[in-house]
């Protein structure tokens, strides 16, 4: 059984009791949270794709952790113009938790 939802523009494979990187939520450690806009249901019978979304359909996840994701190395050049420009970002990211469908 799984679902395929949008969070934050971004789609994501939910599984139950699997642990998901979406991006920063605005939701306290510990809370609970819903997700409706499911793109794809799939369970042990059958699979329904929406149109964009599937109607009646929500995941609930629980909120396991705020965090900053690796660094990211940003290089940029310009070639014969001794122009060289070196930068880092680190993107927040929110754990959760499926805990049902």
């Amino acid at each position: 059984m799984y679902a395929i939802v949008r969070v934050g523009g971004l789609q994501f494979k939910a599984t139950p009791n699997s642990i998901i990187r979406v991006p920063l939520l605005d939701e306290e450690v510990g809370k609970s949270v819903t997700f409706d806009q499911v793109l794809m249901w799939s369970d042990d019978t059958s699979t329904t794709v929406g149109s964009p979304l599937v109607n009646g359909k929500s995941v609930t996840a629980e909120v396991v952790r705020h965090s900053r994701s690796e660094k990211l190395r940003i290089f940029k050049k310009r070639r014969r113009k001794k122009f060289r420009r070196r930068g880092n970002h680190r993107q927040w990211f929110t754990e959760v938790r499926i805990a049902g469908f």
